[in-house]
């Protein structure tokens, strides 16, 4: 083989031993990729659950039966009697 061809056959294996490393490169960065979307789809899956049990405390922190209990309780308020009551027509 002459001095071109080594040359040339040499060139050619720098590029193929390029292009592997570039494959490897490049799947192992779409392995850490997929694993960060992974963990983040997770962290957002506990958001949604937490989101939920929120909406439902709050739905049992705000019914009218609690909110009037503890007004009477704590706040030591009373339902004024019907007559003393002022509607106000809009």
């Amino acid at each position: 083989m002459s001095k071109s061809g080594m040359v040339v056959l040499a060139a050619l294996l720098a590029v193929l031993m390029m292009s592997a490393l570039a494959v490897i490169y490049s799947k192992n960065y779409s392995r850490s990729i997929f694993i960060e979307i992974e963990r983040h789809e997770r962290a957002l899956d506990q958001y949604e659950v937490e989101w939920g049990q929120m909406q439902l405390e709050l739905s049992t922190l705000a019914e009218q039966n609690r909110v009037e209990a503890i007004a009477k309780q704590r706040l030591k308020l009373v339902i004024p009697p019907r007559e003393s009551i002022i509607y106000i027509k809009p």
